[in-house]
C-alpha cells in the first residue's frame, strides 16, 4: 500500500526533525516479540531478557502487534525537536479515551480478549499502558538511551546539512528508497499506515521527520489527526551496540591526550557535548573543557544550531585525525537468533 501526500509550499518551509524516546520504546516492543528481524539489536536484548520477568507487558504486546497498525495514540508525534519521556508519556495519559478505542479497534493480530478490555474501558485502559510504558522505560531502556540518542542526533545533523544544502528533493532522495519526492507530492511505500490518510495532503502543518533505531530498517507514516510525521530508518545503526568508542591511537593520544584524541577522532561527524559525553562515557564537563582545549588549538570549532552548539573538525583537526591510522574495532560477539523467552501471559501471540 503506498501513501501519496501533496505538500504544499507551507508544508515544505517548515520540514522539521525530532527525537522521539517514544517512538523508540515502542518501537522496541516490536524488537522483543520478533528478535529474528532486528537481529542487529541482539546486544540489547541479552542486556534486558532477564528484567522481562518483573514486568507485565500483556496489554502493550496487544496493542503493538509484531507487524501491522500499531495504535497510533502510544506513539504521539514529538512536538518539540528534543522532549523527554516524561513529557511524551503525559501525553499519552491525556489521550481522549474514545480516540484510544477507535484505535485499539483497528489492531489486528493480536488477543481480541485483551483489546476487548481496553475498549470496554478505554480511559482506564490509557492509564495502565502508560503506568507499563513507565515501568518497562525504566526497567529496560531509560540506562541505554543517550547511546541511542547520539546516533540519533548524529544523524539528524546530517540530514539538516543535507536539506540546507541541496533542499527537499536532495533530503528525501537519501532518506529511504521507500520514499519518494517528485517534487509536490511525497510518495511513501509501506505495506500499512495509520488509521486513514491516503492521498491527501499535509493540511499546511509540515512534516516532522523522525529517525529511528529500533524501527530500522522500515518506515512508518502518521497524519491528521495528529501531527503529519515520518519515520525513518537512522544511519549508522550497525555502530549502536559496540563496546564504546574505539581507543585512540597512541601516538595521537601522545600528542594531545588520550580522551581529547578520543573526541578529536568522534568529531568526523558534527556532535554535541552532550552526545560526545555519551559515547565517550565522560561527563559533559569533562567533554566541554576538552573542546575548549581543541578550539583553543584550532582543531575544532562550535557552531550554533538552533538551541544546541555543534562542534566539528577544523581542517587542521582533520589532517591531525587523518594522519594516523584508525583502528580495527573488535566485533560483538556472535549470538544466536532465537525468541526471547518472557513471562507466560495469558494469549499474547508472538
Amino acid at each position: 500500500m503506498s501513501v501519496m501526500w501533496v505538500m504544499r509550499p507551507e508544508d515544505v518551509a517548515r520540514i522539521r526533525f525530532a527525537f522521539s524516546p517514544m517512538w523508540e520504546l515502542v518501537a522496541s516492543l516490536r524488537t522483543l516479540q520478533d528478535p529474528a528481524r532486528q537481529s542487529i539489536h541482539l546486544p540489547w536484548i541479552k542486556c534486558v531478557r532477564s528484567r522481562l520477568a518483573e514486568l507485565d507487558l500483556t496489554e502493550l504486546f496487544a496493542l503493538v502487534p509484531p507487524s501491522g497498525y500499531l495504535a497510533d495514540f502510544i506513539t504521539p508525534p514529538p512536538d518539540t525537536p528534543l522532549p523527554d519521556f516524561t513529557a511524551e508519556l503525559d501525553r499519552v495519559r491525556l489521550t481522549p479515551p474514545e480516540r484510544a478505542r477507535a484505535e485499539a479497534a483497528q489492531v489486528r493480530g493480536t488477543d481480541r480478549a485483551v483489546i476487548e478490555r481496553f475498549m470496554d474501558d478505554p480511559a482506564a485502559g490509557v492509564a495502565r499502558v502508560a503506568d507499563a510504558l513507565r515501568a518497562y522505560w525504566e526497567a529496560c531502556f531509560a540506562e541505554f538511551w543517550p547511546r541511542v540518542y547520539g546516533l540519533l542526533e548524529r544523524d539528524v545533523l546530517r540530514r539538516s546539512r543535507q536539506l540546507a544544502q541541496g533542499g527537499a528533493r536532495e533530503l528525501f532522495a537519501a532518506l529511504d528508497p521507500a520514499v519518494a519526492w517528485t517534487g509536490e507530492r511525497l510518495h511513501i511505500d509501506r505495506p500499512w499506515c495509520s488509521m486513514d490518510r491516503h492521498g491527501d495532503g499535509l493540511h499546511g502543518d509540515g512534516l516532522v521527520l523522525v529517525p529511528s533505531a529500533f524501527y530500522w530498517p522500515s518506515v512508518a507514516v502518521m497524519s491528521a489527526p495528529y501531527q503529519s510525521m515520518l519515520v525513518y530508518p537512522v544511519l549508522g545503526v550497525g555502530t549502536l551496540w559496540e563496546q564504546g568508542p574505539p581507543p585512540a591511537p597512541e601516538a595521537l593520544a601522545a600528542l594531545i591526550g588520550r580522551s581529547r584524541a578520543r573526541i578529536l577522532l568522534a568529531l568526523a561527524e558534527p556532535s554535541t557535548t552532550s552526545a560526545l559525553a555519551g559515547r565517550m562515557s565522560l561527563t559533559p564537563g569533562a567533554v566541554s573543557q576538552h573542546l575548549g582545549v581543541l578550539s583553543g588549538g584550532g582543531l575544532a570549532v562550535g557552531m550554533r544550531v538552533g538551541k544546541q552548539v555543534v562542534y566539528r573538525r577544523t581542517a587542521a583537526g582533520d589532517t591531525l585525525a587523518a594522519s594516523t591510522p584508525a583502528p580495527t574495532l573488535a566485533p560483538m560477539p556472535a549470538m544466536p537468533v532465537t525468541p526471547v523467552p518472557m513471562p507466560a501471559m495469558a494469549g499474547r501471540q508472538v
